[in-house]
């Protein structure tokens, strides 16, 4: 009896602690929420595009001031904010969900002052300012689902202020690095295009066609200017640094990729799965060497002889290509079958309704990828997606072009497919703009957005998709190396004094790629670092959280409801992944 009463009132205490504690979480919660909007509410009044760009279209009638003295209170308005969220959310008191969501702030806030204080996009990278010039206004146009009168008054409104973005570019830039600075001459004479033709096409008929007119002849005349300034004067001093180093290279890295390993550790794993992709690609080429070479002997099975293989098939199974004009049609008709597949096979539940929509990439987004996603915004979900595929640009030459159409040949379209859109970049973005944090709507990690899309590409192959075609496989490997070979180039070019000769070599010789294909991707790693290895990196998470799952769940594993546990979470940095998605699976699908 006397036990009975104190278990009674002992079990009335921690009813009670449960519901305080829950109630105490859900207050932290709250506290952290609130303060991430009232953050948000300050980062977009500074920075009018990086609203835009997520959504929130209450300033999309302004742009940035980015003066020198603007992006100093940039940088101290982070600092502040950090210090401030240290002190003011209660760590110990948040859910789970909440102290995740904390850490991801915290980071994020960390990252962006070290990125400030250690990196100098507006002086050394002139590229900087065409996002400015060209994606403020494009987005506006092809994203907001604000009306079409709404958008286009905006756009002419942002159009008005080029002439001060190229006065501030013109001000600050400072013997940029050639690379850069090439590429972004060639973005600048698309965006002269598109101010000049492009962007009438896009609105099509408006009442305000004059004062578009008046804006868009004024912003190209300025950028006319400004196209000189970079051709004339800037580039024949363009002798800047783009090697990060080592020590700086080491650093961002671990803050980029967040996922729990640093610079050392990836380039030893990206050798490692470097040889057994390598191992993979022989053992396809061997089995396809009699449909393409039934008249010759299969090499020796030597080093050499291996590699002789790989290069010989891969470069027959890039004959099969379309012709240039008919490739975004390629693009569109690959997709009907892939969602077909992803359907039957239960790989995931697609979104509905699908607003994803196949374009050729504008000219001013060209220059460092055959296609990318722009994926509807986080803080505007119910707008279109853009899967855009770029054709080979009109100046090239035939050898060029042929070059540009192998390596992109109607199998490696799928892989491209599967990754850009179904069920890579489009479905695991449209998921994440479901998430009910604020916080992982917005600050999204881009090793889980880029590792789950190459893990899609293997995947989909594995469960069926293609039945079996081995040139389709041969590309997906193929397509694989190269990620695995970026994250190797990557490194390599920021910490070591590796050459372009030996950079090529070990593109065209190591991952097989073409001339053309190589010589891109280096310019790339010049204009980028860390970002090459996120790829890899993403993939190597997601593969190994899928494999450690299925072997604790073994014939209770569904393929579909764990790919869906994955995505359920918003795009997380993937060190959360397994916690996430153990905790995901106990619930139903």
């Amino acid at each position: 009896m006397i036990l009975h009463h104190w278990t009674s009132i002992l079990s009335l205490c921690l009813c009670a602690l449960a519901v305080f504690n829950s109630a105490s979480a859900q207050s932290a919660d709250d506290k952290l929420n609130a303060f991430f909007k009232s953050h948000l509410d300050e980062v977009f009044r500074m920075r009018p595009f990086d609203a835009t760009m997520l959504g929130e279209h209450r300033y999309d009638h302004l742009l940035d001031d980015i003066s020198a003295p603007a992006r100093a209170g940039w940088l101290t308005h982070l600092q502040k904010q950090l210090a401030r969220l240290i002190k003011e959310v209660p760590v110990d008191q948040l859910s789970v969900n909440g102290r995740i969501d904390f850490e991801i702030l915290r980071d994020d806030l960390a990252r962006s002052i070290w990125l400030m204080e250690n990196t100098r996009p507006f002086e050394e990278d002139p590229r900087t300012y065409g996002s400015y010039i060209n994606d403020s206004v494009y987005s506006l146009l092809v994203q907001s689902t604000l009306p079409k009168d709404t958008n286009v008054a905006n756009a002419i409104s942002r159009i008005k202020e080029i002439p001060r973005i190229v006065a501030v570019a013109r001000e600050t830039i400072a013997n940029p690095p050639k690379p850069v600075l090439e590429t972004a001459i060639l973005q600048n004479r698309g965006a002269i295009s598109f101010y000049e033709k492009d962007i009438f096409e896009l609105i099509g008929a408006t009442p305000r066609q004059a004062e578009l007119k008046q804006a868009t002849q004024t912003a190209a005349s300025s950028l006319k200017e400004y196209q000189a300034f970079l051709e004339k004067e800037v580039l024949p001093q363009a002798t800047g640094q783009w090697r990060l180093g080592k020590e700086k290279f080491s650093r961002k890295l671990e803050l980029v990729l967040d996922a729990g390993l640093n610079a050392e550790e990836v380039l030893q794993e990206a050798e490692t799965e470097f040889a057994r992709v390598q191992r993979d690609l022989y053992v396809v080429a061997r089995q396809l060497w009699h449909r393409y070479f039934t008249d010759k002997p299969l090499p020796p099975d030597d080093e050499a002889g291996r590699r002789s293989t790989i290069a010989m098939v891969t470069s027959a199974v890039s004959q099969e290509h379309g012709q240039p004009e008919a490739l975004i049609l390629d693009a569109r008709n690959t997709v009907s079958a892939i969602k077909a597949f992803i359907k039957e096979k239960d790989i995931l539940r697609l979104p509905e309704p699908d607003r994803c929509q196949v374009i050729e990439m504008p000219e001013f987004r060209r220059g460092n990828s055959l296609a990318y996603l722009d994926p509807a915004l986080p803080l505007d979900p119910s707008g279109q997606s853009y899967y855009a595929v770029s054709p080979p640009p009109s100046v090239w030459g035939a050898d060029k072009i042929r070059s540009f159409l192998e390596e992109y040949n109607r199998h490696m379209l799928q892989v491209l497919t599967i990754h850009e859109a179904y069920p890579g970049h489009y479905v695991q973005l449209e998921y994440s703009n479901r998430s009910p944090s604020p916080i992982r709507r917005v600050l999204q990690s881009g090793v889980f957005i880029e590792g789950w899309a190459v893990y899609t590409e293997q995947m989909m192959l594995d469960q069926g998709y293609g039945g079996g075609d081995l040139a389709l496989r041969l590309n997906q490997l193929k397509f694989y190396l190269r990620a695995v070979a970026n994250t190797i180039l990557d490194h390599q070019m920021h910490c070591t004094e590796m050459t372009d000769d030996q950079a090529l070599k070990f593109l065209v010789e190591g991952a097989y790629q073409s001339e053309g294909e190589a010589r891109l991707k280096i310019v790339r790693a010049k204009q980028s670092s860390t970002q090459l290895s996120t790829y890899f990196v993403g993939r190597m998470a997601h593969y190994r959280l899928r494999q450690t799952i299925q072997r604790e769940q073994g014939d209770q594993f569904d393929l579909g409801r764990f790919h869906e546990a994955v995505l359920d979470h918003g795009s997380v940095p993937v060190k959360f992944l397994p916690q996430l998605v153990r905790e995901r699976l106990t619930k139903p699908r």
